[in-house]
C-alpha cells in the first residue's frame, strides 16, 4: 500500500503554502523547526526572535515557573542570505543547554496521570520520556520561533495579535487594561484580578499542586477575505492550530458557547455602512474574516505533572504510586500566551499567501 504525502509527516507539520514541521525532544540536543513557503527577501536575523523567546522562557522573576534555565537562543542555519530569506526552507535551530533527566528515570516504568506518556506507549510502545520528549511543553519554543516568522509575512498588512489572560484558577479578569499585560507577572490585563492570581499559584505551588487557566487572543486589523470555504475555514484551522498545544482543552470564538443560548435576532452582528454594530461572530463569518476583531477564548488544564502522590500503572499494568520530582510549572500561564499567538500568526501567514495566490 502506498503511503499518502501526509502520512509520512507523522503530525509534525502544519499549514499548506506556509508550512512548520517541528522537530527535537526536550531532553535531546536541541530542538528546531522547518519552515517552508516563506516568501523572498523578507529581512531576517537572529536577533529578532530574542524578544519572543524571552517571553516565553522561565525566569528568576516568575516563582511559579520551572527552575529549568534554557538560553532559546535561535539559530539559523538555512534559508537566509546576506540577512533576507531567500525562498529556501528556513531551518531554526534551538539548543538545550539545561538539561537533567535523573528525575524522569522513573517514567521509564510508570505513566504520569493527565499526561501523554500511557497514549504514547500505547502507540509507539517506545518513545522518549525525559522530560516530555517529543510531547513536551519545550517543543513550543520551536512554535514561537516560526511564529516570528509568520509575523514577518503578515506584518505589512498592518494585523496585531495579542494574548493575555483573563482567568486563572477561578479568578477572572473584570477590566481589560492591554497596557498591563506586560506589567505584572501572569500577563493579565487586570491588575488587581493579577495579584489574586499570583496569590493563587503561590499556593498551589506550596502544595505541589497545578491550576488551570484561560487567554483570550484578540486578533485586530484583520483584512477581510482570509479563510477558505467548507473544511479550511479561517476559524477551523484557528482552533486546530490552538488545540494543537498540549495544555489547551477548549476552544471559542466571539459569543462561542454562549451563542447557543442566544436567538437569531440577538446573535447576528447587524450591518451598518460603518461597519458590524457587534461582534458576537468574533470577526469570522462563514469561515473568512469579516474585518472585524477576531476573539478566541482559550481554556487551558492545570498542568499533569505534580508533587503530589497520584494511583498509577506501570507499563505491566500493575497498580501503583507515583510522585514527581522534576522542574515544572505551577501553571501554563503566561509561558503559553507567545505561543498562542504564535499559532495564531502561523495560521493567518498561510491564509494571507493562499489569499494572494487567487
Amino acid at each position: 500500500m502506498a503511503r499518502n504525502k501526509d502520512m509520512d509527516m507523522a503530525g509534525s507539520s502544519f499549514g499548506r503554502l506556509f508550512r512548520v514541521t517541528t522537530f527535537g525532544e526536550s531532553h535531546g540536543r536541541g530542538i528546531g523547526t522547518v519552515i517552508d513557503g516563506c516568501p523572498t527577501k523578507i529581512k531576517l536575523g537572529a536577533e529578532d526572535f530574542a524578544p519572543e523567546m524571552s517571553r516565553r522562557r522561565s525566569s528568576d522573576h516568575r516563582a511559579h515557573t520551572t527552575p529549568r534555565r534554557e538560553r532559546d537562543q535561535v539559530e539559523i542555519l538555512s534559508g537566509v542570505f546576506e540577512g533576507m530569506t531567500t525562498g529556501a526552507p528556513i531551518t531554526l535551530f534551538i539548543t538545550n543547554h539545561d538539561v537533567d533527566s535523573r528525575p524522569y528515570e522513573i517514567l521509564g516504568n510508570l505513566f504520569r496521570p493527565g499526561h501523554g506518556d500511557y497514549t504514547y506507549f500505547k502507540k509507539y510502545g517506545h518513545f522518549d520520556f525525559r522530560g516530555g520528549g517529543r510531547y513536551s511543553a519545550r517543543e513550543t519554543a520551536a512554535r514561537v520561533a516560526a511564529g516570528v516568522v509568520a509575523y514577518k509575512v503578515i506584518e505589512p498588512l498592518d494585523i496585531k495579535v495579542v494574548a493575555y489572560t483573563i482567568e486563572l484558577g477561578g479568578v477572572k479578569a473584570e477590566n481589560l487594561e492591554l497596557e498591563a499585560i506586560q506589567k505584572n507577572p501572569v500577563g493579565c490585563p487586570d491588575p488587581l484580578a493579577s495579584k489574586r492570581m499570583l496569590e493563587i499559584l503561590s499556593e498551589a505551588a506550596k502544595e505541589g499542586d497545578s491550576i488551570g487557566g484561560v487567554a483570550e487572543v484578540k486578533i485586530s486589523s484583520c483584512p477581510p477575505g482570509l479563510g477558505e470555504p467548507v473544511f479550511d475555514k479561517l476559524d477551523a484551522d484557528l482552533a486546530k492550530a490552538l488545540f494543537s498545544i498540549g495544555t489547551v482543552k477548549g476552544v471559542e470564538i466571539g459569543a462561542g458557547f454562549e451563542a447557543a443560548r442566544l436567538r437569531g435576532s440577538q446573535n447576528n452582528d447587524p450591518l451598518t455602512p460603518k461597519g458590524f454594530k457587534t461582534n458576537h461572530a468574533g470577526g469570522i463569518l462563514g469561515g473568512i474574516s469579516n474585518g472585524d476583531d477576531i476573539v478566541i477564548r482559550v481554556a487551558m488544564k492545570p498542568i499533569p505533572s505534580i508533587r503530589i502522590e497520584q494511583e498509577t500503572i506501570d507499563r505491566q499494568g500493575n497498580p501503583s504510586k507515583i510522585k514527581l520530582t522534576g522542574r515544572h510549572d505551577v501553571c501554563a500561564l503566561p509561558r503559553v500566551l507567545p505561543v498562542l499567538e504564535a499559532m495564531v500568526k502561523i495560521v493567518l501567514a498561510d491564509h494571507h499567501l493562499r489569499n494572494r495566490a487567487i
